[in-house]
């Protein structure tokens, strides 16, 4: 009898890149020496094209969406908590614009221009972050596992066993030391309860804070409190019903502050949470291109911005 064999190749996994984070981290790591051709920055720009590069190499996606902030400070998020990235909004910025260097802002267009000749699709949603897309993509994907790459601890909130599943690649140390979350590795790193491991992380974050987004948390607990508390009452809702018991079994500051911070819990939910059903709007197919969408523009701006090189590295990783 002839054995029966299973030769179904694994899914190639659907790759969601939070774009700003790249092109923000390769502007800080990449040396502003090599310059295009008429004098312009282009290190977000090479930095971006060889982190995209070494992604795609490496974890082999089907699919590829670098997904974008439309709006990287949502109006409803800051009436929620007026405090909410302040700290990033540029100085004497009417209109509350993002601090942004002079040599970034022009090579974030040579970037999609890039994508754009390439064939690498892009996707946004008017008014919303690009942690709300890349939840969103995430969360309505059907068919293939999802990888998001990011270097936002926000995103581990979007780690989700249910099929097809969906793990957060955290590259807050640099590509080369990115860590691979699913539910599992989330609930493990942080202490959380490992059945509900992404919500959790969202109400870890909520409780303890984060200066990054301006997110004061709740007084007087921290991330190991948070932990503790989550572990032992499951949930948020949990915790904020026990601390609100006559007397409480929590410890008397702590149920005195999450009480307190009633209002804040309640606001800054929806701050937190990345979104699920955003009106998503994609560029166009996001099939890994096995061959660039058009070739000549391509071959344009690779002398135009000199970056040959990296264009070569991305097109060869595109057709691994």
């Amino acid at each position: 009898m002839t054995p029966v064999t299973n030769d179904a190749a694994p899914a190639r996994p659907l790759m969601l890149l939070d774009s700003a984070g790249l092109w923000f981290r390769a502007y800080y790591a990449i040396p502003d020496k090599v310059k295009a051709a008429d004098g312009r920055s282009v290190n977000a720009l090479r930095g971006f094209l060889d982190m995209t590069s070494q992604l795609i190499a490496t974890h082999r996606p089907g699919r590829l969406v670098a997904c974008l902030d439309l709006d990287w400070r949502p109006a409803f998020r800051v009436d929620l908590l007026p405090t909410y990235k302040t700290h990033r909004v540029a100085e004497d910025a009417e209109d509350g614009a993002e601090e942004v260097p002079d040599t970034l802002a022009p090579q974030v267009d040579m970037i999609l221009e890039v994508l754009d000749a390439v064939g690498i699709a892009t996707a946004g949603a008017e008014g919303l972050e690009a942690d709300d897309v890349l939840g969103t993509l995430a969360a309505q994907e059907q068919v293939d596992p999802v990888i998001v790459v990011s270097g936002d601890r926000d995103l581990l909130q979007v780690a989700d066993d249910t099929p097809p599943p969906v793990k957060c690649l955290y590259i807050g140390r640099g590509i080369a030391k990115a860590e691979m979350f699913g539910p599992a590795e989330v609930a493990e790193k942080y202490g959380l309860p490992a059945d509900r491991a992404g919500e959790a992380y969202a109400e870890l974050a909520l409780l303890r804070g984060d200066p990054s987004d301006g997110l004061p948390g709740v007084p007087g607990i921290g991330e190991k409190t948070a932990s503790k508390l989550l572990l032992q009452y499951g949930s948020l809702a949990a915790i904020r019903d026990a601390a609100a018991q006559q007397p409480s079994p929590l410890p008397a500051r702590a149920a005195a502050s999450i009480v307190n911070s009633s209002d804040y819990l309640d606001a800054a939910w929806d701050v937190v949470w990345v979104r699920r059903a955003a009106d998503v709007a994609v560029s166009g197919p996001d099939a890994v291109p096995a061959e660039p969408r058009d070739p000549q523009r391509l071959a344009e701006l690779a002398v135009e911005l000199r970056i040959g090189a990296q264009v070569e590295r991305l097109l060869a990783a595109l057709r691994n």
